[in-house]
C-alpha cells in the first residue's frame, strides 16, 4: 500500500473518529435530558396541586399566598432543572470553567435507574470547588462511559465509586468498581478503537474516544485492573489540569 493510500485512510479515519464523537455526545446529553424528566415530574405534579388547592381557598388570601410562595418554590426547582438540561445539550465553542462535581452528578444521573434497579451499592466522594475548564458536554461523555463500564462490569449487589481529588495542580476523577476486572491480555488494548469484551453489548468506541477528548483536554486517562478472585475489580482516572483558583 503506497504512502498516498495509507495518508487518505488515515485522513478518513480521523474524520470518522470526530463524527463518532459528536454522535457519541448527542446519545449522551439525550440520556441526561431523559433522565431529567422523571425530575421534572415530582414538581410539575406539586404545582398542580398547589394551584387547585390556592383556586379552593380563594376566600382565604393568607393561604393562597402560601400555596403560591410554594408553586414559586416548584417553579425555581424546574427552572433549575431544565437550565441545567440545556446547559449540557448545547456543544460549546470554548471551554468553559465549572465545578466537576455537577458533572460526575449529571453523569451518574444518567444511570441512576440503572443502579437502583441492579442494587449497585453506589458510593460518591464529590466534593465542591474543584474546578476545570473544560468542554462540558464532552467530559460529562467521559465520565457517562466509565460508569456505564463499571455497571457493565458488575454483578447484582455490586459496588461502584466514584470520587474527586486535588493532586499537584490537578483534579482527579476516579471510577471504580469491584467487577471481574480486566484481563491482562487485553490492558494495553482497551483504549485501541473497537476493541470491545462486551460481545454483541459493545462498540468498542468508548474507551477510544474518551482517551481522544481527555488528550484534547490535556489531561491523562490511565487504568489498573485486578482478576484476583476476591479481590477484582477496576480502577480509571482521569486527570485534568486544574482551574487556577481551585489550586490549593
Amino acid at each position: 500500500m503506497d504512502v498516498a493510500t495509507i495518508s487518505g485512510l488515515q485522513s478518513k479515519l480521523v474524520l470518522l473518529a470526530d463524527v463518532l464523537q459528536k454522535v457519541e455526545e448527542r446519545a449522551t446529553a439525550g440520556q441526561l435530558a431523559l433522565e431529567m424528566i422523571h425530575e421534572i415530574k415530582n414538581p410539575l405534579e406539586a404545582l398542580g396541586h398547589l394551584t387547585y388547592l390556592a383556586s379552593q381557598e380563594a376566600d382565604d388570601p393568607d393561604k393562597v399566598r402560601t400555596y403560591m410562595r410554594l408553586a414559586e418554590e416548584q417553579m425555581m426547582t424546574l427552572d433549575h432543572v431544565v437550565g441545567q438540561t440545556l446547559g449540557f445539550a448545547r456543544s460549546s465553542q470554548a471551554p468553559k470553567p465549572i465545578d466537576l462535581a455537577i458533572l460526575a452528578e449529571a453523569a451518574l444521573r444518567i444511570h441512576q435507574r440503572m443502579i437502583d434497579t441492579r442494587k449497585i451499592r453506589l458510593v460518591k466522594e464529590l466534593p465542591q470547588g474543584l474546578v476545570a475548564e473544560v468542554y462540558r458536554g464532552e467530559i460529562l461523555q467521559v465520565i457517562s462511559n466509565l460508569i456505564v463500564n463499571a455497571l457493565d462490569a458488575l454483578p447484582a449487589d455490586g459496588v461502584v465509586c466514584i470520587r474527586l481529588r486535588k493532586r499537584r495542580g490537578e483534579i482527579h476523577v476516579l471510577v471504580a468498581d469491584n467487577g471481574h476486572g480486566i484481563p491482562a491480555e487485553h490492558r494495553n488494548e482497551i483504549f485501541q478503537p473497537f476493541f470491545t469484551t462486551k460481545a454483541d453489548r459493545g462498540t468498542g468506541l468508548g474507551l477510544a474516544l474518551s482517551w481522544k477528548i481527555i488528550e484534547h483536554h490535556h489531561g491523562r486517562i490511565c487504568m489498573r485492573s485486578s482478576v484476583h478472585p476476591g479481590r477484582s475489580g477496576t480502577i480509571f482516572k482521569i486527570c485534568l489540569p486544574a482551574k487556577a483558583e481551585s489550586i490549593c
